[in-house]
């Protein structure tokens, strides 16, 4: 039943993927891909995670839960992205694409586009596995995912609102001589806080299915090992960083040098210069 869910998944999603390419391209603006992406496989999780466990019957409580929390996170990230993406110009990822490509921007949007959809369907996997946890009635570790995911939620929309703070106040000026960088608050523990509390969000899953006497249930894992990669090797980090070093080589490289790439840690001291 997994497999088959998870194939469905898969199929729904590389349809969603398509119409993002296509869309992106319409638009002329790559950054609806990521739009496509955050609500579609809300939609597609949601749905799969309310299969009903027996023909004929309807979904279970954990399932309800598990399908809330994935529309949750689909709400919050999906508004939140639409927004900046039509209010915002192309994000620089997708902007360096089109300048690298050149003629060849809309052929290759399709490969950077449609490996989202299997993404998705690896998702999937935690979610089902939480959905159809053999677990009986909500307890105690339904209860942590919940924390979980709300603790991440309140994460990431912190360090957003301390970005925006920030770049108001550097379009204003009112900002120290030569500050180019955020560190402060939580960007001053981690460089990509935003994406740390997204990765954090997907714990909640394993948390609430995994069951050591069913190994099946180590699948629950998929989803935090999928966009631990995805956002630290892919997608994310990596992107994001080469844009500050082209923008702000000296700066980026000077809190690269104090302050953690991904887990927030306290922050280095400074290395003092060799006489």
């Amino acid at each position: 039943m997994l497999l088959s869910l998870a194939l469905a998944v898969l199929i729904f999603m590389t349809v969603v993927m398509v119409a993002a390419w296509l869309f992106g391209l319409a638009r002329a603006n790559g950054g609806w891909t990521d739009v496509f992406w955050t609500f579609g496989s809300g939609l597609a999780l949601a749905g799969s995670a309310l299969v009903p466990l027996e023909h004929g019957g309807l979904p279970g409580p954990r399932q309800w839960l598990v399908a809330a929390l994935v529309a949750i996170w689909a709400l919050r990230l999906g508004g939140y992205i639409a927004g900046r993406v039509a209010r915002h110009g192309e994000d620089p990822r997708y902007a360096k694409f089109r300048a690298d490509w050149g003629p060849r921007y809309g052929r290759n949007m399709l490969f950077v586009t449609l490996p989202q959809a299997p993404a998705t369907a690896l998702l999937a996997f935690s979610v089902l596995v939480a959905a159809r946890s053999p677990a009986g009635h909500l307890g105690l570790r339904d209860l942590m995912g919940v924390v979980i995911l709300a603790a991440a939620i309140g994460g990431e929309a912190l360090a957003d609102s301390q970005m925006k703070r920030f770049q108001a106040a550097r379009a204003g000026q009112a900002r120290p001589a030569g500050q180019l960088v955020c560190d402060t608050g939580l960007w001053g523990w981690s460089r990509h806080p935003n994406y740390f509390f997204e990765w954090f969000g997907w714990l909640a899953y394993p948390v609430i299915g995994l069951d050591l006497a069913h190994p099946l249930t180590w699948l629950s894992f998929a989803a935090p090992l999928v966009m631990y990669v995805l956002l630290t090797r892919i997608s994310g980090v990596p992107p994001l960083e080469e844009a500050m070093l082209r923008s702000r080589p000296d700066a980026y490289r000077a809190y690269q040098a104090r302050v953690s790439r991904f887990f927030p840690l306290p922050p280095r001291r400074p290395q003092p210069l060799s006489a």
